[in-house]
């Protein structure tokens, strides 16, 4: 069954909730969401999903920045009675300051198999970032590492979309999707993520929201998951151009 998980930013627990509640409105069969960790907001991700699971009972995967976690303390979420799963990301360069340890994706994944393997563990898939086979060479040690499945770099292309689907055919996946709205936006996603968008792309709301239905589609028919990460853009009217794929 096609699972499909929100991607929510914790810029303040007050926020999230007020995102939460609003998604659910739109999206009452809202089950799970993963929540990121960016070190500009104060709430870490693990909290935010402990908050979120607490106060509304919807699922929710943490980010875990394995450059961020502390060899000589608890993983992070291990402690947690609200907490499933979590999604384990090499994570950013840190602002100039900020502890951080020289490890793995990989290392952290297998903490987390050895420490708490009562969660679930997922890992990230990106087919931007370098040759396709290389990335598969480090799906294949983050599975026998003990991943349970993946979270993908969003895609903006269907096409990429059915050829990254055939690499991964065997695995867990949830795909991610993004609107991309306006030349600046996609400016900066080829830059700083390498993305190679299709030459037509359409950067208007109506466009990404066909893109996402057609992705979505096409994720439905092959009994993959999905997430959606609404980027600057009004929640409450993307989720509704998504009505009946969601």
């Amino acid at each position: 069954m096609t699972r499909v998980s929100l991607e929510l930013v914790p810029r303040t627990l007050d926020a999230l909730m007020a995102d939460v509640s609003l998604s659910r409105d739109v999206f009452p069969q809202l089950g799970l969401l993963n929540i990121p960790d960016l070190l500009r907001f104060d709430v870490r991700s693990y909290r935010a999903a402990e908050a979120v699971v607490a106060q509304t009972g919807v699922e929710s995967i943490p980010h875990i920045r394995a450059i961020d976690v502390d060899p000589d303390a608890p993983l992070p979420g291990t402690q947690s009675a609200e907490l499933k799963a979590v999604l384990v990301v090499a994570g950013d360069p840190a602002p100039e300051g900020y502890k951080t340890y020289s490890q793995s994706s990989v290392d952290i994944i297998e903490r987390y198999r050895r420490e708490a393997p009562h969660l679930d563990v997922y890992a990230v898939f990106d087919p931007y970032r370098r040759a396709p086979w290389q990335e598969l060479e480090d799906v294949k040690r983050k599975k026998d590492a003990g991943a349970k499945g993946f979270f993908t770099q969003p895609l903006f292309d269907v096409n990429m979309l059915r050829l990254c689907m055939d690499w991964m055919r065997d695995e867990t996946v949830f795909w991610g999707i993004s609107p991309v709205l306006g030349e600046k936006s996609r400016a900066y996603w080829t830059r700083v993520n390498h993305i190679v968008f299709p030459h037509d792309y359409d950067t208007s709301l109506e466009g990404n929201i066909q893109l996402a239905r057609k992705m979505l589609e096409l994720i439905r028919i092959a009994g993959d998951n999905a997430y959606l990460m609404p980027l600057r853009v009004d929640l409450g009217v993307y989720l509704r151009g998504l009505e009946g794929l969601i």
